[in-house]
């Protein structure tokens, strides 16, 4: 008889053969509602969805909206759903304590550009504030970088915040917005991209988008007060145990993973979580996980670019910040913000609110971006 060790070996072969090739899961209808309405452009033999939609008469303001890790720009349609089911919807409970309410306000406004955060694709904004900001602006817009949602995401492939920044400058062209002044609104990855094209429009570059304004929300702006997720490091820097991992990812670790940077009143629920499992995994986008975290490294590299472009411009600039974040921690980071950036304004959400805080208090997000907006 064959030793044990042998057979189980056996046995294996043909199981994680199955689980390697399990089929990424089907898109909800939320998510097919969310494709249906966009769009795509090239950029380099890339397919770039995006989603443009009209919004305020009488307004020439535009809004672009630009996600973060590692998700995509769906957070603007499936959490109108899910939060959003009566009048005075809540936070999801926890037991014991109670859950706030949320209030949805609006205001009038300029032209925004939204930069979210990494691989979380465009879904990390709120359907709701998606609204909010048609009643504000004549355009808002958004697009999957590519890497995430239902962008192309090529492999392999050197993926780089230049790069993403290039496509941002590429679908202002594509709409016929090249002369248009943009307002940037970003988040965590999101803010790279945004401090980028902040450096070419300060330095009169070539194809460089003209930015009214940047509000940035939760992002690793300043290295050295970044924390990146045990997992982000091991992908990262992983070598050949990268790859490997990111064929063994699934939706349990990823919930477990993106839940920790969620505050503990504030949580997606499953089926938020399934639809942003879904995104990442459309396309095979877990298998690029890997080198796209490479704009952890980007980011100390090119620190002084991207943090002089914040010091030196004469654009109005605001953040949003959930004052919770394990990523960006509280006081460790705004303490340093004020200080590099003073001329900068500041919103600190409730204590409750963490890494994404589009999400977990859209209501709050919507009315600080819409006071900074109407501010000058």
């Amino acid at each position: 008889m064959k030793e044990w060790w042998v057979q189980v070996g056996l046995l294996s072969v043909p199981l994680l053969a199955v689980y390697l090739h399990i089929p990424p899961p089907k898109l909800s209808p939320a998510l097919l509602s969310w494709r249906s309405s966009g769009g795509y452009f090239s950029y380099k033999d890339q397919n770039i969805f995006y989603r443009d939609s009209t919004g305020a008469v009488g307004s020439s303001d535009v809004v672009v909206l630009l996600h973060g890790f590692p998700t995509s720009s769906y957070d603007w349609c499936k959490r109108s759903q899910a939060l959003f089911t009566s009048p005075f919807p809540t936070l999801q409970p926890k037991a014991g304590r109670k859950d706030p309410q949320l209030f949805l306000g609006f205001a009038g406004g300029r032209s925004r550009c939204l930069l979210g955060n990494f691989n979380l694709l465009q879904f990390s904004w709120s359907w709701k504030i998606w609204e909010g900001l048609t009643q504000r602006f004549h355009r808002v817009i958004a697009l999957d970088f590519v890497g995430f949602g239902f962008s192309d995401k090529p492999r392999p492939h050197r993926y780089s915040i230049f790069e993403q920044a290039s496509i941002v400058e590429g679908l202002v062209r594509h709409l016929g917005l090249r002369h248009q002044r943009i307002n940037l609104l970003s988040h965590d990855y999101g803010d790279t991209v945004a401090q980028e094209l902040l450096h070419r429009y300060e330095h009169n570059k070539t194809g460089s988008i003209l930015i009214n304004s940047l509000c940035l929300s939760n992002g690793g702006i300043f290295p050295e007060t970044h924390y990146p997720r045990f997992i982000q490091k091991i992908l990262k820097d992983g070598g050949l145990l990268s790859p490997i991992i990111t064929r063994l990812m699934n939706f349990f670790f990823f919930s477990r993973g993106l839940g920790a940077v969620f505050g503990p009143y504030t949580q997606p629920s499953q089926a938020e979580y399934w639809d942003m499992w879904t995104a990442v995994r459309t396309n095979d986008g877990n298998l690029v996980v890997d080198s796209i975290l490479q704009y952890i490294n980007q980011r100390k590299k090119h620190r002084d670019r991207w943090v002089g472009a914040l010091m030196s411009t004469s654009v109005p600039l605001h953040l949003i910040y959930g004052p919770l974040d394990p990523v960006n921690p509280h006081p460790e980071f705004l303490q340093l913000y004020k200080k590099v950036l003073p001329m900068s304004t500041v919103s600190v959400l409730d204590d409750h609110i963490s890494h994404y805080p589009q999400l977990e208090d859209p209501t709050g997000f919507l009315n600080a971006y819409l006071n900074f907006i109407n501010s000058f």
